[in-house]
């Protein structure tokens, strides 16, 4: 079985309130990440600002851009200077008060490759995303890349196997999940430990249960006030198609530059068939709210 080594760069960083300093900082990494060989580079989710839905404030969403705007020039024009692929999310501003937490893949030649909007969308103690974004309406899709099949999903999503499976049936070969997420610093103590493992154990799972990669992008700093906010506890990882996690950084910045053989998504799928033996015919209920015990 010939080899498909495809490198990919995790760019896990802290932000400041200074978006043009939070955008070159991207930009520098992923410049550096393709000098080390990186043919896909992978932003954290609203990696130009800090997360800003701990609160719900009106005058935050002078944060969103068009596309294309600022973002995703700036991170084109690395991406032509780098000749490499690049998930770039941002805060998308679509029409007056029409919002979307979204992710633009642009190719090496600084051209658009897809667009996908976040689906599933949270409501939490700081993380008041309802807020500010409307669910996306693109459904979910796999997009063709220099690098390999990406499949774009962000944070939230990462909880739903439907979300994994499906995007997987469209030809996934890297399932990409750029993240915002971390500890009520109050909480740490007693429940970090549990809540960080189940964060990983869910995306390995989606990596066991499809035969494909896991590319999980996470930022990481304390944010907001020092006595609560949030702090985002990095860990971002990429998990092969058996679900083994083969790299993993740690909670402060990092750039994981990580090969990828996409040929043993053959090897593991031929012994794990689960695609084989799904019961298509017996799923019907599945796009039921819930199903009342009889």
């Amino acid at each position: 079985m010939t080899r498909r080594i495809t490198k990919v760069g995790l760019v896990q960083m802290s932000t400041s309130a200074d978006k043009a300093q939070n955008l070159k900082k991207a930009a520098d990494r992923v410049l550096d990440a393709a000098a080390r060989g990186a043919k896909l580079v992978c932003l954290q989710e609203l990696f130009a600002s800090p997360y800003f839905c701990q609160t719900q404030d009106p005058s935050l969403f002078d944060l969103a851009e068009p596309i294309p705007g600022p973002t995703t020039e700036l991170i084109a024009d690395a991406a032509r200077k780098a000749r490499v692929t690049v998930v770039t999310p941002l805060f998308e501003r679509r029409a007056p008060g029409l919002y979307h937490n979204s992710l633009v893949v642009i190719g090496p030649d600084g051209a658009t490759l897809g667009l996908y909007r976040k689906m599933h969308i949270p409501d939490d103690p700081l993380f008041y995303e309802k807020y500010y974004f409307t669910p996306g309406d693109l459904g979910f899709t796999t997009i063709d890349t220099p690098a390999g099949k990406v499949g774009p999903l962000i944070c939230w999503d990462q909880w739903y196997p439907e979300a994994a499976r499906l995007t997987a049936l469209s030809g996934a070969e890297l399932l990409v999940y750029p993240t915002a997420i971390g500890w009520h610093p109050a909480e740490k103590a007693e429940f970090g430990a549990d809540q960080l493992s189940a964060w990983q154990t869910i995306q390995r799972s989606h990596a066991i249960a499809n035969g494909v990669f896991v590319i999980a992008v996470n930022r990481v700093g304390h944010e907001g006030p020092s006595d609560s906010g949030l702090q985002f506890w990095g860990h971002s990882f990429v998990a092969d198609p058996f679900g083994v996690v083969i790299a993993e950084a740690g909670e402060g910045e990092e750039t994981l530059v990580v090969d990828c053989d996409l040929s043993r998504m053959e090897f593991v799928r031929r012994n794990w068939p689960f695609l084989r033996d799904r019961r298509i015919d017996a799923y019907g209920d599945i796009t039921r709210r819930f199903i009342n015990p009889r």
